[in-house]
């Protein structure tokens, strides 16, 4: 009799943590209105997949140019622009109907696309070229090239849309350009293999990671000369800059280690381990977050910025690369270079049966090779009669 009571008592109490433990992920509850897309560059596809996440399913594959690899959103208007290194064009989509609306050439083999905080102009590094083509984005039309150093990787922005500075891969130089009258006004010499490119939100400071001599290069702006090159792992090969920009943190590709770069002082408080080849990171929008792809370990490390330590680490697809936040910062999507899909973690409180801050949600099918990803939200308007 007690046997059956204790069941009795029991199987509710059970069935309650089960449904806890096993509980499906409520998705938020979004207006009628709002979109919300990540877009994923398929280098060996030729296509761009659209990720809707307020389903978290594949919503179109969009055919754009030869090699696609550099995205960029534009903050001001629904549009999301392609780079097409084997095409060399740019295809700008029309994120309200993920539909290419537009195709522009540029030079030889532009692997990325930075785009001014006005929305207004489009900066792209032509690597085979050694040049930088801007584009007028409200014309749609290229307007100008621009001289550069050998084989430009990048060509970023400042946001203040007065400097673009440019990592030239082949000779190890840096160009500033000035935005307004489409010119270099300064080199920087001494940063070889220069790759990523970080800009302090105040426009003051740029940071370039020099992949030849594991250093970052600190940029004032402002006088166009170096102030500093900084000690940093073997082969950095990507930077993250928290939004307050008060740190940025460097993925040392072959150092299996993160470097961590205070910007007003130039100074580097502290390398970590953090994987096994970290290939780019992401910073969460409220400082306290950084997580990197570590490319060769299949994992995704979840670094604690105010504790000043790694926290976790889960299992993702082969090779992760671009990394995202979702708008509401509540989703991480990680894109796998290997096993051609988008890893989907969402983000929870921690609880005791619960105890890790991380879960998966989705595995979603994308094209082969994909590389980069960008996520654009927006609220459609209405339109008139």
């Amino acid at each position: 009799m007690r046997k059956v009571l204790l069941f009795v008592v029991l199987c509710p109490i059970l069935a309650a943590l089960g449904w806890l433990y096993f509980r499906p992920r409520e998705l938020p509850n979004y207006g009628p209105s709002y979109r919300e897309y990540a877009y994923v560059t398929n280098g060996k596809s030729n296509t761009v997949t659209v990720i809707d996440l307020r389903t978290f399913q594949s919503a179109k594959t969009i055919k754009v140019g030869s090699e696609p690899t550099g995205l960029a959103a534009n903050s001001k208007r629904n549009e999301v622009y392609v780079a097409n290194t084997g095409s060399s064009n740019i295809s700008i989509i029309d994120a309200e109907q993920n539909a290419v609306v537009a195709t522009i050439g540029v030079h030889a083999r532009p692997y990325f696309i930075d785009v001014s905080s006005d929305g207004q102009r489009a900066y792209v590094a032509n690597s085979g070229s050694s040049n930088v083509s801007v584009i007028d984005l409200d014309r749609r039309i290229l307007i100008g090239n621009v001289r550069v150093g050998a084989s430009p990787g990048l060509a970023r922005v400042s946001p203040d849309g007065g400097t673009v500075v440019v990592s030239n891969r082949g000779d190890g130089t840096i160009s500033l350009i000035d935005a307004r009258q489409l010119k270099v006004r300064g080199t920087i010499p001494d940063c070889p293999q220069a790759e990523d490119i970080a800009i302090l939100p105040d426009s003051s400071k740029a940071f370039v990671a020099c992949g030849g001599s594991a250093q970052v290069a600190s940029i004032d702006l402002t006088r166009g000369m170096l102030l500093a090159l900084l000690d940093v792992g073997q082969t950095p090969a990507s930077l993250a800059l928290k939004p307050d920009g008060g740190e940025l943190m460097v993925c040392n590709f072959d150092s299996n280690s993160i470097s961590i770069i205070e910007t007003a002082t130039n100074e580097v408080s502290g390398s970590y381990l953090i994987g096994t080849h970290p290939a780019r990171a992401v910073v969460a929008a409220d400082n306290t977050r950084l997580y990197v792809s570590n490319f060769a370990s299949n994992t995704v490390a979840v670094y604690d910025i105010d504790l000043g330590k790694l926290i976790g680490s889960f299992g993702v697809g082969r090779h992760p690369d671009g990394l995202a936040l979702s708008q509401n910062q509540n989703y991480l999507l990680i894109v796998d270079s290997e096993s051609g899909d988008v890893t989907v973690m969402q983000r929870r409180t921690a609880t005791k049966l619960e105890p890790t801050e991380y879960s998966l949600l989705t595995l979603i099918p994308v094209g082969v090779q994909p590389n980069n990803i960008v996520v654009k939200a927006f609220v459609l308007k209405k339109k008139t009669q």
